[in-house]
């Protein structure tokens, strides 16, 4: 019994000193305040207020990208407020600048009624171009998997749904402020084939 009892003792008296000084090879927690931070959220507000005709397609647009991105979300200004991204509706081949666009920046959208013409899908019109805002090039030609293929896709092609490079491409450019630090490429893309 009394070896036991040793043993006993002998344990507690070890879990004892390392509860109350650290081993010098000892492993730490981990520092909460050094830990990667994730990624805030980067809220930019789009006006669609010119763009008649068009408002269930942005809708479901901005739903895309709102859906499939986790770190950047487009939500809709609020009349007499300022927007990061005016959407408008012309007569013309759909067109984008390139962003990213940053909070409190300035991006446009113009969405042609001329590819609708010509048989193109609404939807994906809005979202590809609103992926142009976001930072992302035209990816011609590409396949209709491919949201920024565009026009190369064919007017058959209705997914308006960004693949997963696409996607991890809009989350890098808004990871931990990345979009402020960014140069915006700024050029005019026009959609047309």
């Amino acid at each position: 019994m009394l070896p036991f009892r040793r043993l006993v003792i002998a344990l507690t008296a070890t879990a004892a000193a390392l509860t109350t000084a650290p081993a010098a090879n000892a492993v730490s927690a981990p520092d909460t305040a050094a830990a990667p931070r994730t990624s805030a959220v980067v809220t930019l507000r789009y006006d669609d207020s010119q763009a008649r005709g068009w408002e269930t397609a942005i809708a479901a647009g901005v739903a895309s990208w709102n859906t499939n991105v986790d770190n950047v979300k487009l939500a809709k200004a609020q009349p007499g407020t300022r927007a990061e991204i005016q959407i408008v509706a012309t007569s013309g081949w759909p067109q984008a600048t390139i962003g990213p666009v940053r909070p409190g920046g300035r991006g446009r959208v113009e969405l042609g009624s001329q590819a609708v013409a010509q048989g193109y899908d609404k939807t994906r019109i809005a979202a590809h171009e609103i992926g142009h805002n976001l930072g992302l090039p035209d990816t011609k030609p590409g396949p209709c998997s491919q949201l920024m293929s565009g026009s190369t896709a064919g007017t058959s092609c209705k997914n308006a749904v960004p693949d997963a490079t696409e996607q991890a491409r809009v989350e890098a450019f808004y990871a931990n402020g990345a979009a402020a630090r960014i140069p915006t490429d700024g050029r005019l893309i026009v959609d047309a084939p």
